[in-house]
């Protein structure tokens, strides 16, 4: 009996001694924060009122929007939604990102912020009705303070804005 280095009588093949090379990764898979990503449903349903609105304008047949909406719902990662939207040209960038909601701790300092004002506010106006000084208004108090929680607003932590949960390849 004949043996050939590959195979054995007794055991079948021998073991290669090249090394086996894994398959490559495609391409969308290179780094956790590509698109390898999920798709989330929030990214989904971003896509399909674009397409949507692309069909609403005549840029794409009903036909065609059926399908890629149907493929935007099949979609599992980000890298299957962007080709869907190919074609279709950007919507305009809103002149100020809209902002979210006060996040709860915000809300409760503002509350804060808010009541002492009115309490300060109300304290002056008594000091204007029933005090002795005939002409003191508490306008100038009452300007800078509405100013200061004004400010305080606007400069209070938010919840993210519901466009950030799109990411800018899908916008």
């Amino acid at each position: 009996m004949t043996t050939t280095p590959d195979t054995d009588a007794i055991t079948g093949p021998a073991p290669s001694t090249t090394p086996t090379v894994p398959a490559a990764a495609p391409a969308h898979a290179a780094a956790p924060g590509d698109d390898a990503v999920l798709a989330s449903d929030a990214e989904r349903e971003h896509v399909t009122d674009r397409l949507r609105r692309a069909a609403a304008e005549g840029r794409l047949t009903l036909d065609e929007a059926d399908e890629r909406q149907a493929a935007a719902y099949a979609a599992r990662t980000r890298a299957e939604l962007v080709p869907l939207l190919s074609g279709l040209p950007r919507p305009p960038r809103p002149r100020r990102p809209p902002r979210g909601p006060l996040t709860p701790r915000a809300r409760r300092i503002m509350g804060v912020h808010a009541g002492v004002t009115g309490a300060i506010l109300l304290l002056l106006l008594i000091a204007a009705v029933l005090g002795p000084a005939p002409l003191f208004m508490p306008i100038g108090p009452a300007f800078w303070l509405g100013l200061i929680l004004f400010v305080h607003l606007r400069r209070a932590d938010r919840e993210p804005s519901p466009d950030d949960a799109v990411p800018e390849e899908l916008r």
